[in-house]
């Protein structure tokens, strides 16, 4: 992993909004005495969002007072997880996914996208609405290529859907997250290729059609209570052929 510096322009100070603060000490009373550091990601994340989705120098040392630990302890925590960003962010941050599935899925393409609309990536835009970077995989193999943008993912990207949501948010308008073509969230791409026969979901002797879901009044009655055994019943003994055609 390379180096990662905090940014040379700092603000002057940081504190808590009000809210932020009565929610930080509810995390900290969360943790039994002597371990309130363990709060120190959600802390870290909630100054974070407060900031516009970077950490400052100054929150990194409040997130260190309320927790009663050492600056450069906190930030270890902080420069050592990349969802914690060291340098200001546009209003949408961008995160593409250039892990291998999405690579072989054309997330080239998509970088050159977010250098011709945004600019150079870790850099936020000149009108401050957009920045990107390059990140490792998010989960959302199944529908790569795919980018994060903020909190939501937007996946099965081409270059001309890419450029079309960014565009969209520059314009104020909300494109819709999750898949970008036709398909149900994570499933297969087109009509289903296996279990494809009717008969196997037949229930009762009726067809998959005909079948319906099980209602209350058809709804399986319990049997016996675990703790209840009929008595047992001693097996006849078995015939002892040794004695067998004596008089």
């Amino acid at each position: 992993m390379s180096v990662r510096r905090l940014a040379e322009k700092q603000p002057p100070s940081f504190a808590f909004t009000p809210e932020n603060l009565e929610w930080a000490k509810a995390q900290i009373a969360k943790y039994p005495p002597g371990r309130q550091q363990s709060a120190v990601i959600s802390l870290l994340w909630r100054a974070q969002e407060q900031c516009g989705g970077w950490l400052p120098q100054k929150a990194i040392e409040t997130v260190a007072a309320l927790l009663d630990m050492a600056r450069i302890r906190v930030l270890e925590v902080a420069t050592f997880y990349t969802m914690f960003n060291l340098s200001p962010v546009g209003k949408y941050y961008v995160q593409l996914c250039g892990t291998t599935p999405c690579m072989l899925r054309g997330s080239e393409e998509l970088k050159k996208v977010c250098a011709r609309m945004i600019g150079e990536h870790d850099e936020v835009s000149h009108d401050g609405m957009f920045s990107w970077t390059e990140v490792e995989c998010l989960g959302a193999c199944v529908n790569a290529p795919m980018v994060q943008i903020n909190y939501d993912y937007y996946e099965d990207l081409t270059p001309d859907i890419l450029t079309r949501i960014l565009n969209d948010l520059s314009n104020g308008r909300k494109p819709k997250p999750g898949p970008q073509i036709d398909r149900q969230m994570s499933a297969p791409i087109g009509e289903p290729t296996t279990l494809t026969d009717p008969s196997l979901y037949a229930t009762n002797g009726k067809s998959a059609s005909a079948a319906s879901s099980l209602h209350d009044s058809e709804a399986k009655k319990p049997g016996e209570t675990a703790n209840v055994h009929e008595a047992a019943v001693p097996k006849p003994p078995v015939a002892d052929s040794s004695g067998s055609g004596r008089q």
